[in-house]
């Protein structure tokens, strides 16, 4: 066993003294935004609350829920966990079904999608890196039928979501 120690981030709290500013989310909490029952959205950990970390969400989608289709996006990272149910993901190639405990990652530019088409309903933990203000994403998809084709062509691009054809 080595006792070299790999690099550390330099240091971000350089105070002499620790501070109390943990948080606890219960998981009772009801979600942060209801897409019309069939997404349900938990904003655990955003953009401001990481100081622009990261975006931790869990996500339930009800049977048959859909997800978005093949997609990329340039200025972050994301990555699946599947909590319960059977997610299809999609990692650049194929469709491949995620069952409990399954984990995709995508780094930026990857080629991705997700969706549930079972029967029954599914729930995933996704996670943004670094911070984005993904809750304007995720409650402005109910807009999107007001929107002309190049407004939501222009709503997906200021929203870091590139769609592939």
């Amino acid at each position: 066993m080595s006792l070299v120690v790999p690099p550390y981030p330099p240091p971000r709290y350089t105070a002499d003294a620790p501070e109390v500013s943990a948080w606890l989310r219960r998981r009772d909490e009801p979600p942060d935004y209801d897409a019309f029952g069939l997404v349900k959205y938990h904003y655990l950990a955003d953009q401001q609350k990481t100081d622009g970390d990261y975006g931790l969400y869990r996500v339930e989608i009800a049977p048959k829920g859909g997800g978005p289709g093949p997609h990329f996006h340039r200025a972050m990272s994301e990555a699946f966990f599947v909590l319960s149910g059977t997610i299809e993901l999609y990692d650049g190639t194929d469709w491949k079904s995620g069952s409990p405990n399954d984990f995709l990652y995508v780094p930026p530019g990857g080629i991705h999608g997700f969706r549930n088409v079972a029967d029954e309903p599914a729930s995933i933990l996704m996670l943004f890196a670094p911070g984005a203000p993904r809750e304007h994403y995720f409650e402005g998809l109910a807009q999107l039928g007001e929107l002309t084709d190049d407004e939501r062509r222009e709503w997906f691009i200021k929203n870091d979501n590139h769609f592939v054809e």
